[in-house]
């Protein structure tokens, strides 16, 4: 009996010796902080929505593949990539859906931000603040982000899954319709508008103000047709008590350079930077540059993946300005054989040197001080534009039947770059509705070019949507022969989301 004992003596010693080595060692990482180590304190929330802006970095949103996605498919662009595959991206030959470069990592990424937004709107609610209006504002912040990402996530694809909590990788989140979408972020826009002040401290600048949801707010409803509430949405920015923080800078240029950013134009940026050179992972050292002046660069100074259809240039010269000189905004918004002729400038410090025929976006270039381009411009990306505002504003007004009304927004917008007003170069656009819709479509390429958003100007004026309208826009843009009305609209779902997930169907004609 007496070695029983001693046995078990020893046994339970030996546990207990076991169970204190095992807590010795099971010992926090400062560096590796749980979930539930770290949504605790005012300064975690923050944390926690600065890492959801740390998504514009991201190779597959807006640090690169976005503008593949929106300027070179559009009529604007081209790829003459020898990269055959990122190349068939921009003509519409979409053969592997899981093309990684062309669709997959804008979608992983774009979700991937969704996630962080998810995060902080449920775990901050928990957190005690001592300044309630500070959490409001992050939460609205993160409402605004989460947002934006699902407005493009449906002018790409248009059917996805609306992601509204933390996910899980056992998930297999239901696919909603491009209504639902919208719906969803005009919730989130409408309750963050609440919230958001009219502007940030200097220490603040670059974050989402009423404005910039007010403004992104308009747009979704321009993408419905729903004219009236996208009027009344514009109305805080252009008439109503926003109307004070925005007006169009005098120097067109200011809005494509690091020399005057966040001025009283931009509604919305994102703030590239070129101090930390890292690649594009999550360390401290990962890049916070744009690279897309790399990609966009003529031969021999960057990449030149992506460039520009020549008849832009032909759209600037068709019009004079007052004092019967070129449109000076062309002298911004490319480059192109007869730049240093009609304005002084060469390309990069170098004169023409490539294909007559050929043209390169200059916008957001950093030609005014390089003489070439590389993974790391610190020049932000201004998403959402006053003068963008103003067009659409007019071309809400004019599907209301206020044509009238509209003309004087087109001409704070033309005046700019000494244009004549609109009536007097084109006297019927100031009482023939159609004539108006018409002429917008021109002012808006000849003031927004390069700008991401003539995809979505061609998705909502329903000149992809008839074979008719597609043969029009391929005259200008071969790659359109290969556009198919009603398949093409929208991007093929990545294949393997689709495999993996039982709740998704591919979209429509793939």
């Amino acid at each position: 009996m007496k070695k029983i004992k001693i046995a078990i003596l020893l046994a339970l010693l030996s546990t207990g010796f076991s169970a204190c080595q095992d807590d010795l060692l099971d010992q926090p990482n400062p560096n590796t902080l749980t979930e539930q180590q770290f949504w605790k304190s005012e300064s975690d929330a923050q944390q926690g929505i600065n890492a959801a802006y740390a998504m514009f970095y991201k190779p597959g949103i807006w640090s690169r593949w976005m503008y593949f996605r929106l300027d070179l498919t559009s009529d604007e662009g081209f790829s003459k990539s020898p990269w055959i595959e990122l190349g068939d991206w921009t003509r519409f030959q979409y053969i592997n859906y899981n093309f990684w470069e062309g669709n997959s990592n804008t979608w992983r990424d774009t979700y991937k931000a969704i996630f962080r937004c998810n995060q902080v709107l449920d775990k901050v609610p928990g957190i005690q603040f001592t300044d309630s209006r500070k959490k409001d504002q992050i939460l609205a912040q993160a409402k605004f982000l989460r947002a934006l990402h699902y407005y493009y996530a449906a002018i790409l694809w248009e059917n996805v899954p609306l992601v509204l909590k933390t996910s899980t990788p056992e998930d297999l989140p239901k696919q909603n319709t491009l209504e639902e979408v919208w719906a969803q972020v005009i919730k989130d826009l409408t309750e963050a508008s609440g919230a958001l002040p009219g502007s940030w401290d200097d220490a603040n600048v670059g974050r989402p103000t009423k404005g910039a949801a007010m403004a992104l707010l308009g747009k979704v409803y321009m993408q419905q047709h729903d004219w009236q509430k996208a009027k009344s949405a514009f109305d805080y920015l252009v008439t109503g008590e926003g109307k004070g923080y925005y007006k169009l800078v005098d120097n067109f240029q200011d809005n494509f350079t690091h020399l005057n950013e966040n001025n009283t134009e931009s509604v919305f940026e994102i703030q590239f930077s070129d101090a930390n050179k890292g690649a594009d992972g999550d360390n401290t050292n990962a890049s916070m540059g744009n690279t897309r002046a790399q990609f966009f660069a003529p031969r021999s100074i960057g990449w030149s993946d992506g460039q520009a259809r020549n008849w832009i240039v032909a759209e600037f010269k068709k019009e004079k300005t007052a004092d019967g000189k070129i449109d000076p905004r062309l002298r911004y918004t490319l480059f192109y054989p007869g730049l240093e002729a009609d304005f002084g400038d060469k390309i990069y410090g170098r004169s023409w040197q490539w294909d007559a025929d050929e043209a390169w976006f200059k916008k957001y270039s950093r030609d005014y001080y390089r003489n070439n381009e590389d993974y790391y411009s610190q020049v932000n990306e201004r998403m959402i534009r006053y003068a963008d505002i103003l067009l659409l504003y007019a071309e809400a007004l004019n599907e209301l039947g206020q044509t009238g009304d509209a003309v004087k927004y087109v001409d704070m917008v033309r005046s700019r770059s000494k244009m004549l007003p609109l009536t007097t170069a084109y006297p019927e656009t100031g009482t023939d509705k159609d004539k108006f819709r018409e002429r917008l479509k021109i002012e808006r390429e000849l003031e927004l070019c390069g700008e991401s958003l003539r995809w979505v100007d061609l998705k909502r004026w329903g000149d992809l949507d008839v074979q008719s309208k597609v043969d029009v826009i391929s005259q200008r843009d071969p790659d359109f022969k290969n556009f198919v009305p009603g398949k093409h609209n929208r991007l093929p779902i990545p294949q393997n989301e689709v495999e993996n997930n039982i709740n998704l169907k591919q979209n429509k004609g793939y």
